[in-house]
């Protein structure tokens, strides 16, 4: 399989950057050491040396004290008990959650938390050898974490210029799933660009029972947005393992008065009765400061549309593949690839169909897990920058069959819903919008890729 869309880059393009709780690692180098297959046989691997830089690079994030994993990564004492099993996980690519096919398409990403291959067949020689903690000088020192209980982004940005919440919503211990959705005004008198969003569950609690949240923006612009006069995109999805949005420099959405936003939070009972609401954290631009390039976060579906609704038919004990198709009306720089399915989900591959015919495979998630949604968020000489009138191709695979893990029942015929235990299909991907004399500009200074085809299947 050749690269798609190998060494793109937009030097004074602004990029709209959906992060996720990985994100720490982005800015981080990489301190986890390759070796060669000779050393790694000649000499021994202990924790304090060569495991603990791994973890703390790609694993402490989730794998600490007060976190949402169930375990913690951080000392010796705390990792030893679980090495056959981080074995396992590792090898079987189940951890660090990222699903990507690494061999096709895109290959760099901002946020690629995954394990190289060196770092994998380490870790299993570690386990292998008897799971040693080695010289306690080697130790690297503990890595900081930013504080749970304020702001990530107040760090980078200051506090933000206003929070935003939503009703609160008391959960019960039992019932079916619930869709919460009210309507909170956004306080601007003047329009305002943002260049930030936060978004989370108020409390730890709150978090056990909201499998998802949506910040929808609705505001009038009167007509004269080529988006519409009456403008609802989504301004932020919070997910287990996606936290803040942040754009590229010169880059943002725009707020006017009278905007609000309208919620959708699914919640699903947990056994405890919880009462909790959502919280949004924006960040605007200095006042008077407008950014040439503007984004918005959009769902490309995988699923067909019919009559009034998308619609998804799998059979009882059946593997079923479903693919949807969307035009781009201008030309574009497309910032990640978010796939969203159900408990059934296996794979999703999205490509682009140029306006010559030609198609590029630009990724590919060929184990899909619905207990992470994980956003790949594209590198900067990696995103894709394509013509108008380019066709956004979506290709979704659903497993009903036993041998799906999450699969509630086999036997059941499933079709297109809200419920976790209905299904979807779609991508949410950032797309931000270019004029025709930057698409030209961009392709005179950059080589074109060559066409891609499909990634082999079993």
């Amino acid at each position: 399989m050749r690269l798609a869309l190998r060494g793109l880059s937009v030097r004074n393009l602004g990029m709209s950057v959906l992060a996720a709780a990985a994100l720490v690692a982005l800015s981080t180098p990489s301190i986890a050491a390759e070796v060669t297959k000779t050393e790694l046989a000649n000499r021994s691997i202990t924790f304090t040396r060569d495991i603990a830089p791994i973890f703390q690079e790609k694993c402490q994030n989730c794998h600490r004290k007060g976190e949402m994993a169930p375990m913690s990564l951080v000392t010796y004492e705390e990792s030893r008990p679980w090495a056959k099993a981080i074995k396992e996980r590792v090898v079987t690519r189940q951890m660090p959650p990222w699903h990507l096919d690494k061999t096709v398409g895109i290959k760099d990403f901002q946020n690629d938390i995954s394990l190289s291959d060196g770092q994998i067949a380490m870790i299993a020689r570690w386990v292998d050898s008897g799971a040693s903690q080695g010289d306690p000088k080697d130790m690297p020192a503990p890595k900081e974490w930013p504080k749970t209980d304020g702001w990530q982004l107040a760090k980078q940005f200051g506090p933000p210029d206003f929070i935003l919440k939503s009703e609160a919503y008391t959960m019960p211990a039992k019932g079916q799933d619930q869709w919460f959705r009210p309507v909170t005004p956004i306080p601007v008198t003047e329009p305002r660009w943002v260049r930030a969003v936060e978004m989370r569950p108020d409390t730890l609690a709150g978090r056990r029972i909201t499998h998802h949240a949506l910040a929808y923006l609705q505001q009038d612009e009167g007509g004269n947005s080529s988006v519409g006069a009456m403008n609802q995109g989504l301004l932020m999805e919070w997910a287990v393992n996606k936290q803040f949005d942040i754009y590229r420099p010169n880059t943002g959405k725009l707020l006017v008065p009278g905007a609000q936003i309208s919620w959708e939070v699914h919640y699903h009972a947990v056994g405890d009765e919880i009462r909790d609401h959502v919280e949004l954290a924006v960040y605007l631009y200095p006042n008077g400061e407008t950014p040439k390039y503007r984004t918005r976060l959009q769902l490309f579906p995988g699923e067909p549309f019919r009559g009034t609704g998308l619609v998804l038919d799998i059979p009882p004990n059946s593997i079923v593949e479903s693919e949807g198709n969307t035009v781009l009306h201008s030309a574009a720089r497309l910032e990640n690839f978010q796939p969203h399915m159900h408990l059934r989900g296996k794979a999703m591959l999205l490509e682009a169909i140029l306006p010559d015919g030609s198609k590029r495979t630009l990724s590919y998630v060929d184990h899909f897990n619905f207990n992470w949604m994980t956003n790949y968020i594209y590198a900067d000489d990696a995103a894709p920058v394509l013509p108008k009138g380019t066709i956004i191709h979506v290709v979704a695979w659903h497993d009903n069959t036993a041998a799906s893990p999450n699969n509630p029942d086999p036997e059941q015929w499933v079709g297109w819903g809200d419920r976790t235990v209905d299904e979807m299909a779609h991508a949410w991907v950032n797309v931000t919008d270019i004029s025709d004399e930057d698409y030209k500009q961009w392709v005179a200074n950059h080589p074109q890729p060559a066409p891609d085809v499909r990634p082999s299947r079993n």
